[in-house]
């Protein structure tokens, strides 16, 4: 009876264990995410082949930026400090600069610099056309657009969760009252 009884307590854990990680997000978006290859803040070329078997969180930001761009960024940092806390490893962290004429990788450098942001595992990109970034970002639903004339670009403040595959499962408000939790535990239910 004990035998039977611990079989049975085996074959459930077991079950549960494979439950465990690499899961899939309820309402998932699995929008696939444009290839790239841009320059980061080390002037060194990063892309989507560097992102391959590692889930990601994304935004879209610029130095300049007057407005919601320092919430984000401060955000994505205490996002990126959560995670360490919680011990969650192969995750990266990238912001994608919409304003690349000004944002050259040693602006990027300093701009990171003032939100502590670990660039062991966050990348801040630029290395392209304006036209180019605008039309990149069309592949996570929004919108990123510098009109003529004007040193404001125009653009939305989500992050997004990008799993293994380069497939976008969700995003969330990153600006203010940022669901920070769901955030680490979609991430480790991908994991």
């Amino acid at each position: 009876m004990k035998i039977r009884l611990l079989t049975i307590i085996s074959i459930l854990t077991v079950i549960l264990l494979s439950a465990c990680g690499k899961g899939e997000l309820k309402d998932a978006k699995n929008w696939p995410v444009p290839d790239f290859t841009y320059t980061d803040q080390n002037n060194k070329s990063f892309g989507l082949a560097d992102l391959e078997g590692k889930v990601w969180v994304a935004d879209f930001i610029y130095t300049a930026c007057p407005d919601i761009c320092q919430p984000m960024t401060f955000n994505m940092s205490k996002l990126q400090e959560m995670a360490k806390k919680e011990e969650v490893e192969n995750i990266e962290f990238v912001s994608f600069s919409i304003d690349p004429s000004v944002d050259k990788p040693e602006v990027l450098t300093e701009y990171s610099k003032q939100f502590n942001a670990d660039l062991k595992n966050w990348h801040f990109l630029t290395g392209y056309e304006q036209k180019d970034i605008e039309a990149f970002a069309k592949g996570f639903k929004t919108i990123a657009q510098k009109p003529e004339n004007s040193d404001i670009v125009i653009h939305q403040s989500y992050f997004y969760l990008i799993n293994q595959e380069g497939k976008i499962q969700q995003l969330y408000k990153g600006d203010k009252e940022v669901p920070y939790e769901e955030i680490i535990d979609d991430i480790k239910t991908l994991q």
